[in-house]
């Protein structure tokens, strides 16, 4: 590991990022590498106080960034993504050294966070107005866009890099000022981002890194939902946490946008191609290790297909390599913690006892927090696996004997976010997706997600979308102008 900290040092900071100045606090803690369980670095434990000073520098630099156009924000952004692809493989290592996943993901991950700042450098400079026909000559009525002002992120661990950029980037198009507050588990990677943000010439108080443990956390928290210059909150994270911030948000009236996990149902009807199926079983489930949101989280397969998948699914599993993710040949890294790897085996362990079989895996590995890519089988609606995000490499599979069936089973859970149908018959494409209540659904694909187009879910897995032409749209209001006597 000391050589890849090495190869990293220019971007590791001990330091929050507040109005364009690396700061401390009273208090600190460990930044730990889930591969080895060894110390990173170390960076603030702020507070309360320390987030109401960074919401008031946010706030203040919002008054003359609001100003610049479009075209001028849209150069700025571009900018950062020029600095940001310099210094790729130390910011693709460092994404690896904090959250485990692999080294070709974590260059994946900075490609993908990097084309955010490129599609909203673009949109920056296309935030156009209207002007409403009138009943009368006598007046005109004129719809602006503006920014909303300033807003608080709050990003999960399991995407450091692409979740601050996805945010901020459409954010800083719209011309609001942000704070973001990073995962506990990986702030290293987004205070590596303000670094070249700075480098890039992004002004003073625009962009703010606030960093806290997991203890300062729910304060830090309460400040940025509860503080009135802040006009807008994003947070990516659990159900739970979301609907805590969401009531919070009420007491100012924010604007908030929510991305709060799924529980995805991936389902396989008779018709479909097994090596379509595998290949998108492969992408969703075992990306990151399956600690991604859209993760596939209940796989559905019609009785006449269910012996073949299994099959092939015990085939994907033994055939994958578990390792420190900057080892040469490893396809799935650790879970970020300790905490991660009790939930995954509390849900096998429940399985087990509900009746389910572990056809492959299912223990822990070595002294990290690896976890065996794992296969249960005869998953049913009583067991914790059904009902809760594992966040984890396990395939849990049960069969179903109709559409409706697999329709009824999709849907009956609270969260909303993606969904995989796979089939060949294009009739059943067009009657299935409209029932299925989710924000994402992939047809015959295991990558949904893409900058050109909008994230977000239903019911409870959030509100908001990001990315695409719609992003930008949760950062915007509309201000109307009714323009009398023209006569």
């Amino acid at each position: 590991m000391q050589r890849a900290l090495g190869s990293v040092s220019h971007l590791l900071k001990s330091q929050a990022y507040v109005n364009g100045e690396w700061i401390k606090s009273s208090k600190s803690y460990d930044v730990i590498n889930p591969s080895t369980l060894e110390k990173i670095g170390s960076v603030p434990d702020m507070n309360q106080s320390d987030i109401r000073d960074a919401i008031a520098c946010a706030r203040t630099a919002q008054l003359g960034w609001r100003l610049k156009s479009g075209n001028e924000r849209g150069q700025l952004l571009r900018r950062w993504l020029d600095t940001v692809m310099e210094h790729r493989n130390a910011l693709g290592t460092l994404i690896t050294l904090e959250s485990g996943k692999v080294l070709k993901e974590g260059l994946g991950e900075v490609d993908y966070g990097a084309s955010y700042l490129e599609w909203y450098s673009e949109a920056a400079r296309r935030i156009y107005g209207e002007i409403i026909p009138t009943q009368s000559g006598m007046t005109q009525s004129l719809l602006y866009r503006e920014p909303i002002g300033a807003c608080a992120f709050i990003t999960s661990w399991n995407f450091p890099v692409l979740l601050p950029l996805r945010k901020t980037a459409a954010a800083l198009a719209a011309g609001c000022t942000v704070v973001l507050k990073p995962s506990e588990e990986t702030p290293l990677s987004a205070l590596a981002l303000a670094e070249l943000g700075d480098r890039a010439g992004i002004p003073r108080g625009v962009f703010n890194v606030v960093t806290s443990d997991k203890s300062s956390t729910p304060a830090v928290g309460e400040e940025m939902c509860t503080n009135p210059d802040i006009q807008g909150l994003s947070f990516t994270g659990s159900c739970v946490v979301g609907k805590k911030l969401y009531k919070l948000c009420s007491s100012t009236v924010k604007k908030v946008t929510l991305e709060l996990g799924g529980n995805a149902p991936f389902i396989i009807f008779p018709s479909a191609d097994i090596e379509v199926v595998m290949r998108a079983i492969n992408t969703t489930k075992f990306r990151n290790n399956g600690q991604t949101c859209i993760s596939a989280n209940r796989v559905l397969v019609h009785t006449s297909r269910i012996e073949e998948v299994l099959e092939r699914c015990v085939d994907l599993i033994k055939g994958k390599r578990v390792a420190d993710g900057l080892e040469e040949g490893a396809e799935l890294g650790p879970l970020i913690n300790q905490s991660a790897v009790d939930k995954v085996t509390r849900h096998i362990t429940d399985g087990v006892e509900k009746g389910g079989e572990v056809l492959v895996g299912g223990d822990k590995i070595g002294n990290g927090h690896f976890y065996q890519p794992t296969l249960l089988s005869g998953l049913t609606e009583d067991m914790d696996i059904w009902n809760e995000e594992t966040f984890g490499p396990v395939i849990p599979v049960r069969a179903f004997d109709t559409e409706e069936e697999a329709i009824h089973l999709a849907n009956n859970v609270k969260e909303g976010l993606a969904a995989y149908v796979m089939t060949t018959d294009y009739r059943q494409i067009h009657r299935v997706t409209p029932q299925l209540q989710y924000g994402l659904i992939g047809v015959n694909e295991g990558m949904i997600s893409s900058v050109w187009t909008p994230f977000g879910g239903v019911k409870e897995s959030g509100i908001g979308r990001e990315g695409g032409l719609q992003g930008i749209n949760e950062y915007l209001l509309y201000k109307f102008v009714s323009m009398g006597g023209l006569q």
